[in-house]
This record gives C-alpha cells, sequence and structure tokens, in this order.
C-alpha cells in the first residue's frame, strides 16, 4: 500500500520551533554546568555533581506539576495557546537565570521554566497528532526529532559564543529572549480559513479527572509508563552529562565538551527522524527493543573510556562515535512508547494518556540524573555513567513482558 508523502503547515513548523526552543532552554545550564558550579561555588570537580544533579530534579516537579494541570489548560484555553504559553515561561525562566546570584537562586526561576517545560512536553504530542491524525507515528517521530536540532543549535550557538567571549549569563540572557519571541508562532492570530483543529468545546476537570481515572485502571498503561521512566532516564541521563563528562574525563574546553552533547544529539536525530519516515506501527515494538539492546554495550564502552587507553589519533574520533550511536540507541524511545500506548489503548483519551506518559516519565529524568551526579561526585562521572546502562536493560526487559509476554497472554485470553 502506498503511503501518502509528507505535507506540513504553519502548526507543524510552529511544533518544531517549539521544540527546538524546549531543548535551548533545557539543556543551556547542563552545556554550561562546569562554568556556573564555578561560578556559583557548586564546583562539579571538588563535589559539585550532585547539586548540578539536583538542579534537574527540581526542574522535573516543576514539569510533573505542569502535566497534572495542563490537560485542564489545555481543555480550557486549547492546545494552541497552552503551547504559546509553555514557550513564554521557558522563556521567562531561564532569562531569569541569567541574573542569578548564587546557586539557591537559580531555584525558583528553573521551576518556572520547568512547568513551561511540563505544559509542552504534555501538549506537543498530542498538539502534533490532532493535525495528523492518519499517521501520528510519522509525524510525531519527526516533531520529536526537532528537540535533537534544538540542542545542535545550543551546541554551535553556546560554543560559538563561548569562543567570542561572551559568559554563561549571556548566553541564558539571548535563549530566553528567543524562545519569548518564538511564543508569537503560536499565539498571532490564526488564518481563518487554516485554524488549528482544536476539540470542539474543551474538556472540564470531572472530564479530565474520569479519563485520567480510566487510564489508570488499565493495567498496560502502568508498564508502558516503567517504560517511559527507564527510557527518559537513559535519554536524558545521556544528554544531560554528556558534556560535562566529555570535558571533566577528558580535560577539554567547553566548546569540545558541547560538541559531546551535539554527537548525542546528531545521533538522536538520525534514530527519530530516520524512524519517523519509514515507520510503520507494526514495527515499533522492534525497535524499541533491538535499540535498546544494542545501545547496551555502546554505553558500557563510554563508562570504560579514558584518556590512554586509545591512541591520540583514536582517542576523540572514538568518543564521539559512542555518543552519535548511543544518541540514536535511545531516540525513538520518548516518542514511541508513547504512539505505542496509544495506538494499543485506542479506548481511552489519547491526549490525556499522552500527558499521563509525560508525567510518570519526567521523573525517570530527573531522578537518574541526580544519581549519576551522586555517583559521579563518589566515583567519578565514569562511574555515573553506568546508570545508563542499568536504565536500558531495564527498559528492554519491560518492553519485553509488554510486547511479547503480556501481549500473547492477552492474545490467548481474547483480552484488549
Amino acid at each position: 500500500m502506498t503511503r501518502k508523502a509528507l505535507q506540513f503547515g504553519r502548526y507543524d513548523y510552529a511544533a518544531f520551533t517549539g521544540s527546538i526552543c524546549f531543548a535551548l532552554c533545557s539543556l543551556s545550564i547542563p552545556l554550561m554546568i562546569v562554568e556556573i558550579g564555578d561560578a556559583l561555588a557548586f564546583p562539579l570537580d571538588r563535589g559539585g555533581m550532585a547539586a548540578g544533579g539536583l538542579l534537574h530534579l527540581f526542574r522535573s516537579v516543576a514539569m510533573v506539576a505542569a502535566l497534572l494541570l495542563c490537560g485542564n489548560i489545555a481543555g480550557r484555553i486549547g492546545k494552541r495557546r497552552s503551547m504559546g504559553g509553555s514557550l513564554l515561561c521557558m522563556g521567562a525562566g531561564t532569562l531569569l537565570c541569567a541574573f542569578a546570584p548564587q546557586y539557591w537562586m537559580l531555584i525558583p526561576w528553573l521551576l518556572i521554566a520547568g512547568f513551561g517545560e511540563g505544559i509542552c512536553e504534555g501538549i506537543a504530542t498530542p498538539f502534533v497528532q490532532d493535525l495528523h491524525p492518519d499517521a501520528p507515528e510519522r509525524y510525531v517521530n519527526i516533531a520529536h526529532s526537532f528537540w535533537s536540532i534544538g540542542i545542535a543549535v545550543v551546541v554551535v550557538v553556546v560554543g560559538g559564543l563561548w569562543t567570542l567571549g561572551a559568559g554563561w549569563r549571556a548566553i541564558l540572557a539571548g535563549i530566553g529572549i528567543v524562545t519569548l519571541l518564538a511564543s508569537a508562532l503560536f499565539l498571532w492570530r490564526e488564518n481563518p480559513r487554516r485554524k488549528y483543529p482544536e476539540a470542539a468545546g474543551g474538556a472540564g476537570f470531572r472530564e479530565i479527572a474520569h479519563h485520567a481515572l480510566e487510564i489508570a485502571r488499565v493495567p498496560r498503561f502502568w508498564l508502558c509508563s516503567l517504560a517511559m521512566f527507564f527510557g527518559a532516564g537513559a535519554e536524558f541521563g545521556l544528554t544531560f552529562w554528556s558534556a560535562a563528562y566529555v570535558q571533566l574525563n577528558f580535560q577539554t574546553g567547553a566548546w569540545v565538551a558541547g560538541l559531546g552533547t551535539g554527537a548525542v544529539a546528531f545521533g538522536m536525530f538520525l534514530g527519530r527522524s530516520g524512524f519517523g519516515f519509514f515507520a510503520r506501527p507494526d514495527y515499533i515494538r522492534y525497535v524499541l527493543l533491538g535499540s535498546a539492546l544494542c545501545t547496551i554495550p555502546v554505553t558500557l564502552l563510554l563508562a570504560l573510556l579514558k584518556p590512554g587507553i586509545l591512541p591520540p589519533a583514536l582517542g576523540f574520533p572514538t568518543l564521539f562515535l559512542l555518543l552519535i550511536l548511543a544518541g540514536t540507541g535511545v531516540a525513538t524511545f520518548w516518542p514511541s512508547v508513547q504512539v505505542y500506548g496509544v495506538t494499543t489503548m485506542p479506548e481511552l483519551d489519547s491526549t490525556m494518556l499522552y500527558i499521563c506518559f509525560s508525567a510518570l516519565g519526567i521523573p525517570g529524568c530527573g531522578i537518574f540524573t541526580l544519581l549519576m551526579g551522586v555517583i559521579g561526585d563518589r566515583y567519578g562521572l565514569r562511574g555515573g555513567i553506568l546508570v545508563i546502562p542499568v536504565c536500558l536493560a531495564l527498559f528492554a526487559a519491560v518492553i519485553f513482558l509488554e510486547c511479547w509476554v503480556f501481549a500473547k497472554r492477552r492474545k490467548n485470553s481474547g483480552t484488549a
């Protein structure tokens, strides 16, 4: 059967830009965490890694709070305005972080940014699915691939401005302002003939609570959420700590360290966009299990790699190749588990499912990022990297149970 050619419109491009800005705001601090730590008295090479990881845990708390509320917010003001408001919060929080005089003052501003990121995380996927209900597995993966493009952009921006002598405060301020301006792509008045397809009316609190209770009663939802939790830990742990891992373990400058994050982003872009162009719903479980199992040895090699273990001519090429492969391996976890869950539970409200999946996946980002920092303080960041293959192994186990063991039992018993 011939598939339709991909077609994009204004709100597709708005979603792509939103994903890029999401990445800019989320990754700007991790990319400069070593320098921020030195400036705000939590140096990473002298016991400050846990403090660095704690920053994202606070951000994750705000994201989960936003996810719990964003269904009601979207029901009242619509997905389009919700997405625009999320960019306003992200931009304002990031801009305010640029003026933080000490470590603890970063936290309230990160809570503001995190709240915006939580709304974006909960609404962005159903926002795209509502535009393309005929092939969500293709468009959702492509939209999510722009998160990776955003990472590449922030690497170039941070590295370029760093070499020109800009400080971390100026860079954060610039990213905040750009994100504030990007909100206009969602909030600017619509073409009356090409309006975003908002659901008629909008859901109230009671309806949202009813959908959430229906979802919570389904065992398959909890298995998919557990996969989201471990997959998020692997993906964001790798993304958050890759720059610090390169900078501290290989004694490089911020520019080269940023390229390490860029390598992860490039791999994620390859994984998401490639699967987005060629995806079919029945491929998802094989891609999820296979990519997790293949990425375990890659991340183990990252933990073992250190200066001097390879000839100088091979050291950095090997490092960046492993980072690209690791990024490719974890790329499809977040969007594809969500699409898998929604397509296999069609009786449940899809928007609320996406929000619930994100609400239970986001804590994995914060918890495992903090855990990597705590282990890094005690054993070095190479030790912290070992958290990633553990997450991958647990993710693979959950996917195998859900997609093969329990799926077979459901089929034999005739249940959904």
